[in-house]
This record gives C-alpha cells, sequence and structure tokens, in this order.
C-alpha cells in the first residue's frame, strides 16, 4: 500500500462529511416544503373558468400538502402583470395558473413579455380543458349558429362579440370562428371575463364564446342561449346543441386549457411533490366531480407531458394569430 493512500483516506472521509453536513440543510428544507401558506395566482379577474378550476384545484392540493392552497385573483394586462411577478418570485411557495393566452398567445402578440414562457417556469400540471360555448343574448334573433351566421352576414360589423381581453381564449375562438366562417363582427375586449358576462346578461353585447363552467348556468337559467359548442363531440350538459363542426364547419374545434406552473427558481424536490400532488389533486373524487359538473374535462398530466403540450399549442396558435392580425389593448 502506498504510504499517502491512508492519509488520502481520511481526507476524502472528511470531504464526504464536510459535503454531507452542507447538504443537510437543503435537504431538509426541500423535505419539510411547504414550510408555509401557498399562493395561487390567477392572472384573470373573480368570475371566469379560471377561477373555477384554481379554486378546486387549490381546495384539493390543502388536503393533500397539508398546508393553506389560496387563490390570489391579480388580473392586468391580459394576464401578463401576474405572470411576470410570479417568474420573479423566489419564495418557493408561489405559484401560479397558466393559459392558453399566457403561455400560447401573449409570445405572439406582444413585442415584449415581463417573463419568457419557457424559462422562466415549471410546467407542473396540466389541469383541465374546458370546451368554449358560442353564446348569444336571447334578444339576437337567432337560435342555432347557422341563423346566427346568416344573421351576421346580412349585418356586417353590426353585430358586437365580447372577450376577456385581447388575445384571450374567448378573442381567439372568436376570431377563429369568424375566419372559418367570412363574417364581420366587431369585437368588444373587457379586462377579465366576469366584467365581459355581466354586460352579455344585461343586452350590451350580442355574442361571446366563454369557457363552459362560468357560463352553463346561465344557459341552463335561459338567460343566454348557446348556439354551439367548440367541441369535437356535444357535451352531455347540453345534448340538443350541435358543434360548429357539425353546423357546416367540418374539423372545428375550440377548447381553453389551464395548468399548474411554478417559478422556475422552486427547488427540484419541492417540484417533484408538488407535480404528484397538483395530478391527485384535479383527479380526486370532490375536484372531478365539481368541473365534470361544469363540463370541464380533467386531464392531471406529467410535468413533461404539460410541456410538450404547451410547446404544440405554441405551434398551433402563432400562424393564426399572425393571419388574424391580433394586437394587444
Amino acid at each position: 500500500m502506498n504510504q499517502f493512500d491512508p492519509v488520502r483516506r481520511d481526507v476524502l472521509k472528511l470531504a464526504a462529511a464536510l459535503g454531507a453536513g452542507a447538504l443537510a440543510p437543503a435537504l431538509a428544507r426541500a423535505q419539510a416544503w411547504p414550510a408555509k401558506p401557498i399562493r395561487l395566482v390567477v392572472p384573470f379577474a373573480p368570475g371566469g373558468s379560471s377561477e373555477i378550476v384554481a379554486r378546486s384545484t387549490a381546495a384539493e392540493l390543502t388536503r393533500l400538502l397539508g398546508v393553506s392552497v389560496f387563490v390570489e385573483n391579480k388580473p392586468g394586462g391580459a394576464g401578463n402583470v401576474a405572470m411576470g411577478e410570479v417568474a420573479r418570485a423566489d419564495d418557493q411557495h408561489t405559484l401560479i395558473l397558466g393559459h392558453i393566452g399566457t403561455l400560447a398567445v401573449n409570445p405572439y402578440i406582444f413585442a415584449r413579455l415581463p417573463y419568457d414562457p419557457n424559462k422562466d417556469f415549471r410546467p407542473v400540471s396540466l389541469l383541465s380543458k374546458v370546451p368554449s360555448l358560442y353564446v348569444i343574448h336571447p334578444d339576437v334573433p337567432a337560435k342555432n349558429l347557422k341563423e346566427f351566421i346568416a344573421l351576421a352576414k346580412s349585418k356586417p360589423g353590426k353585430l358586437n362579440y365580447g372577450s376577456a381581453g385581447n388575445g384571450s381564449a374567448g378573442h381567439l375562438a372568436f376570431e377563429y370562428l369568424k375566419a372559418a366562417s367570412g363574417t364581420f363582427i366587431t369585437h368588444v375586449p373587457y379586462r377579465g371575463s366576469g366584467p365581459q358576462i355581466t354586460d352579455l346578461l344585461s343586452g350590451r353585447l350580442d355574442a361571446a364564446a366563454v369557457g363552459a363552467p362560468a357560463i352553463l348556468p346561465f344557459i341552463k337559467a335561459g338567460k343566454l342561449r348557446c348556439i354551439a359548442t367548440g367541441t369535437s363531440q356535444r357535451i352531455p350538459q347540453l345534448p340538443d346543441v350541435g358543434t360548429v363542426a357539425e353546423q357546416g364547419y367540418p374539423g372545428f374545434e375550440m377548447t381553453q386549457w389551464y395548468g399548474l406552473l411554478a417559478p422556475a427558481s422552486l427547488a427540484q424536490p419541492a417540484a417533484d411533490k408538488l407535480a404528484d400532488a397538483a395530478a391527485k389533486a384535479v383527479k380526486s373524487p370532490a375536484s372531478t366531480q365539481r368541473l365534470s359538473a361544469d363540463a370541464a374535462l380533467v386531464v392531471g398530466s406529467t410535468p413533461q407531458e404539460f410541456a410538450h403540450f404547451i410547446a404544440q399549442e405554441q405551434q398551433r396558435w402563432k400562424p393564426i394569430i399572425a393571419r388574424a392580425q391580433i394586437k394587444p389593448d
């Protein structure tokens, strides 16, 4: 044996011990996560599908993680304000609800963003897909999509539709329909789904494309008329309402989607724990029952699946946005 081998062995032992000591606090912090209540930011005004998905998920995460998960609505700038804030959060206890608008649309309608959708966040789980329902105020003289399109073509620009804002899912859904049907219907952007639905119910708006959870109660109460669904098949909650595809536009499909994101700074062990809990939360009986009642499709994907889905959606919407020349407010 070389005379220096025992010395080298002792040095290696000491280094290993010191290394373990240095890692111990980090490991302890990871194992202790979450150490305080978790803030789940919704980058839109209260009253829309986003809030329904967020609150349902937060309730189950609270049960699974053992700390309070509370929802905070932070609207503004088509979701950019909240996304920018959460991207910079480093408290390890702030999350945000990702959305088709903030992840797949805003990168192509804003010259600059306060966040990078692909670098500043960890995709955690795709939570839910929500059917877009095309609805009109009962005073609009149309009983189905075919009659509405005919009415719009007879009065170019006279009918209007509202959305939660430029680049929102509702804006995309209606522009998609306009492109497919060759109609000119005036867009009225709002700052969130809540104000938009209020004006739709009052008759100040003629039409809108809204996520099913937020709008179904008003349809069932007769306060709004659903003329088409954006799904590939009819939904159980509205079996008598035809899809856009079956009413003359084959291949048409439009759904909103929501997923859980964490800042990129979230430690890997915490991210793994969160991903496991998020998938279980949205698939729990209570959450599934709540979302299914509102026609929302439960997903609960892995982080890798969600990241792949986001990339696909970005590729899908980039040319559509360019073609429709959608601009921010």
